[in-house]
């Protein structure tokens, strides 16, 4: 139940939310928001694994 829930999260994320990975976004450099972003993407990708 908990993984479907994230797995779904995830596929939202992914269509909803920009990726840093591809505009190699510096992390030094990332503001406050867009730290919260990275680490929110990461928290729902490792439940859905």
């Amino acid at each position: 139940m908990k993984k479907t829930i994230f797995r779904s999260l995830a596929k939202c994320n992914k269509l909803l939310l920009p990726s840093y990975g591809r505009k190699q976004l510096d992390i030094s450099r990332a503001s406050k928001l867009q730290l919260m972003l990275i680490g929110w993407r990461c928290y729902v990708t490792k439940n859905s694994l």
